[in-house]
């Protein structure tokens, strides 16, 4: 008799344990559903680049990049600035305790999931609160150095928890890669400052950095079809150009899934800089994008980057 209430005791252990990890797993696809539809939603370029990883990597990069939009969502949305940063805080206090297994949110699950699988810390997804309280602050950047710490929060650790998900070539030291997603980053954030001149400034935003709009006297208020706003934008573009070369050794580095979402975000973002350039000033009345056709094709070229190099 000792012996099989023994028995019965593992057995309803046994039947519990496979309860709460069916729990789990019917959790975690919930939430992979829940971050899919969040992606799907945003109708963001990225999530098509998505598709060229295989399910495990597409499903965390649309967890991260759910957890992203949602954060962005707080810092852009209605309400007043201090009400905002109340928000934010809740919103690190809940990422700490996701990450802990404790989640409070329908994302959560996933990016736990996302997280523990591919070893992102917990300052890489902290950062992009950061950026947001900076936005509400208000605060000008006086130089460029400032600017890189704000791209870096919103943006740069983006690129290194994206090289963690997508993965390295077998031997790579880490050392080696950091500056180049750094890079990265910082050229798609600063090509998107150059996009937005106009919607930013509406806002009541400025993200060029002081001193520089001084050297060509150039301040917001004078922005237009002028000598001064063009140099400005050239000086801008040129900079941008050099960290777009700077993060190209990358792609060598990654895998060749990796490689392929690589190269087709920094040809698309490229050549959205490109046609900012060539906007100059009509920056400030609508926002330049790529067309249709010209995302199509670098999919199409991208695909191949996977097996080319």
């Amino acid at each position: 008799m000792s012996l099989a209430r023994h028995e019965t005791r593992d057995t309803r252990h046994e039947t519990r344990d496979r309860g709460r990890l069916a729990s789990r797993v019917s959790c975690l696809v919930s939430s992979q559903r829940h971050c899919r539809r969040l992606s799907a939603r945003a109708r963001s370029s990225f999530r098509f680049a998505f598709g060229l990883l295989p399910r495990p990597q597409a499903d965390a990069m649309h967890a991260l990049y759910a957890y992203l939009r949602l954060t962005d969502d707080i810092t852009d949305g209605p309400g007043e600035p201090e009400v905002k940063r109340a928000r934010l805080a809740d919103w690190r206090r809940r990422l700490s305790e996701a990450l802990n297994g404790v989640p409070s949110h329908r994302v959560h699950a996933a990016l736990h999931h996302t997280a523990t699988t591919y070893g992102i810390p917990e300052a890489e997804l902290s950062a992009p609160i950061d950026g947001g309280e900076h936005d509400l602050s208000g605060e000008p950047f006086r130089t460029f150095d400032e600017l890189k710490v704000y791209c870096h929060q919103v943006a740069g650790v983006v690129g290194l928890a994206c090289v963690r998900i997508w993965g390295l070539t077998p031997g790579i030291p880490w050392a080696r890669v950091e500056p180049l997603a750094e890079s990265a980053g910082l050229a798609f954030q600063l090509t998107n400052i150059l996009r937005d001149l106009g919607e930013d400034r509406t806002a009541g935003r400025v993200y060029l950095p002081a001193d520089e709009l001084a050297r060509f006297d150039c301040p917001p208020e004078r922005w237009g079809d002028t000598p001064a706003f063009r140099e400005l934008m050239r000086s801008q573009a040129d900079r941008v150009r050099g960290f777009y070369r700077q993060c190209e050794p990358l792609a060598d580095l990654l895998t060749p899934h990796g490689r392929a979402v690589f190269t087709l975000m920094t040809r698309a973002y490229r050549g959205l800089l490109e046609r900012v350039a060539a906007a100059g000033p009509a920056v400030l009345r609508r926002r330049v994008r790529l067309s249709p056709w010209a995302k199509l094709g670098l999919l199409v070229r991208a695909w191949g980057a996977k097996w080319t190099g």
